[in-house]
C-alpha cells in the first residue's frame, strides 16, 4: 500500500482569518472548477440557521438549567457545568462527528467544532455574549480510514452581556474548551467570526465526503467554504487534494499555490504540492520541498508519530518503531505515542512490551473514553496471556 500524503483536513477547526467576511475575490473564483463536478448544485448544504439553530428540546434544556438563576456568573457556571456533566448530558467526544447544534444535542457525540457550535447556540439562548477563538496549536495529526489528518482547535469565550448599567468584573468571561487531549492555554489565540466558523463546518463536511469518496459532495462543501471565507487557506488545500484525486492536476497545483499565497508558512500545503510534483514527474522540485519540510518539522513529536502510524499501516514495523521512539524522545507525555508503540510490539509478538506501553498510554490519557479503550486492550492481552500459561 502506497504511503498517503498528509491531508490538511480540519476535524476541529484551524487558523482563521479575520477578514473572512469579504466577498470571494476574482482570483479565488477562478480556482473553482464547477464544470468538473456538474451535479454539485444538487447537494443540500446546511444554512447558517440550520447549523446554529436549536430545537425545542435544547431550548428547554437551557431554561430548565438556568431559567431561575439571576446572577450572570452563576448562570454561566451552571450552564457550562450542565453541558460538561456526563451524568445529565452524557456528551461524548467523537472526532468524526461534524454535526449541527441540534444534531449534536440529540446525538450527544461530536468533535470540538460541533461541540463549540452547540455550546455557542445554548449560551446565546441563555442570554450570554459568546465569541469563538482559534487556538493556534502546532501541527498535530491523527489517523482515520488510512489517511493522515491534520487537526486544529477552536474554543469559546462566554461572558455576561452588559445591561441596566451593571458592570461585570468578569471582563474576559469563561473560556470553554472541549479539547480531549491536552491543555491549550499556553498557545496563542485569536477571535474568529461566525462566517469563519461556518466555513470550518463546511470544510469538515467536505473532508468527510472526500474520505468517503463522494467527490461531488466534497466539492459542493469546499465551494461554499471558499465563498463564505475566501482567505481560509485550509479550504484551498483540501480543494487541491480533491482536484488531485479527481485527476485535475493543474487545478490542484493552482489551489495549493493559492493556499501558500494566503499563508506561506502552511507546511501541509507545501507537502501536498510536493506530493503532486512527485506524482507528475517533477521529482527534483518535490525533493527540495520535502527536504525543507523535514528540517522544519524535525522537532515536532507528532511529525515522527504520524510517520510511525503510516509505516505501521504499511507493515514496516521496524521503521514504525524508529519513528515512535523519535517521537517519544521529544515528548514523553502523549498517550498516542505509547499507543503506537503498544500496537507495533503487539504485531511483533512481544506481548509483554505491548502491555507495558498500553498501560503507559492509559495512564497518560486525559479522558475516560481513551482510558477505557486502553484498559479494554489490556484486558484482552491479559486474557491472551492467561490462555497461554
Amino acid at each position: 500500500m502506497k504511503s498517503i500524503p498528509l491531508f490538511f483536513i480540519i476535524l476541529s477547526a484551524l487558523l482563521g482569518c479575520q477578514t473572512a467576511s469579504n466577498p470571494i475575490t476574482q482570483q479565488s473564483d477562478s480556482l473553482l472548477n464547477d464544470q468538473a463536478y456538474p451535479q454539485y448544485k444538487e447537494i443540500n448544504i446546511e444554512t447558517e440557521q440550520q447549523i446554529f439553530g436549536l430545537d425545542q428540546e435544547a431550548i428547554d434544556f437551557v431554561r430548565h438549567s438556568v431559567g431561575k438563576i439571576q446572577d450572570p456568573v452563576d448562570r454561566m457556571e451552571t450552564l457550562i457545568s450542565k453541558i460538561f456533566d456526563r451524568s445529565e448530558f452524557n456528551l461524548l467526544y467523537m472526532g468524526s462527528a461534524n454535526t449541527t447544534a441540534t444534531q449534536t444535542f440529540k446525538n450527544r457525540a461530536a468533535n470540538c467544532l460541533s461541540m463549540s457550535i452547540m455550546t455557542y447556540a445554548l449560551a446565546k439562548e441563555a442570554g450570554f455574549s459568546v465569541r469563538f477563538q482559534d487556538i493556534q496549536i502546532p501541527e498535530y495529526w491523527t489517523r482515520r480510514e488510512g489517511y493522515s489528518l491534520l487537526n486544529g482547535h477552536i474554543n469559546l469565550q462566554i461572558s455576561p452581556r452588559d445591561r441596566n448599567g451593571i458592570i461585570h468584573l468578569l471582563a474576559d468571561g469563561y473560556e470553554v474548551d472541549f479539547d480531549p487531549q491536552s491543555n491549550r492555554k499556553k498557545f496563542p489565540k485569536q477571535f474568529v467570526g461566525k462566517e469563519m466558523v461556518i466555513a470550518m463546518f463546511y470544510n469538515n463536511k467536505g473532508a468527510d465526503a472526500l474520505l468517503s469518496g463522494n467527490h461531488t459532495k466534497a466539492y459542493a462543501y469546499f465551494k461554499h467554504a471558499a465563498e463564505i471565507a475566501p482567505k481560509f487557506e485550509s479550504t484551498w488545500v483540501n480543494l487541491g487534494i480533491l482536484y488531485r484525486l479527481s485527476g485535475y492536476y493543474d487545478d490542484a497545483q493552482n489551489s495549493y499555490n493559492h493556499a501558500i499565497e494566503l499563508q506561506p508558512g502552511n507546511l501541509t500545503a507545501w507537502e501536498n504540492l510536493a506530493f503532486l510534483y512527485d506524482y507528475t514527474g517533477r521529482t527534483q522540485e518535490a525533493q527540495a520541498i520535502n527536504a525543507r519540510l523535514e528540517r522544519l518539522r524535525g522537532a515536532n513529536p507528532f511529525y515522527h508519530y504520524i510517520l510511525g502510524e503510516q509505516e505501521l499501516d504499511n507493515g514496516n514495523l521496524d521503521l514504525a518503531l524508529k519513528h515512535y521512539r523519535d517521537a517519544l524522545r521529544l515528548d514523553k507525555s502523549k498517550h498516542e505515542i505509547y499507543f503506537g508503540l503498544a500496537k507495533t510490539y503487539y504485531q511483533l509478538g512481544d506481548i509483554n512490551r505491548s502491555q507495558m506501553y498500553f498501560k503507559r498510554a492509559r495512564d497518560r490519557s486525559r479522558n475516560d473514553q481513551d482510558q477505557m479503550r486502553y484498559q479494554g486492550k489490556l484486558d484482552l492481552l491479559s486474557s491472551h496471556n492467561d490462555k497461554n500459561i
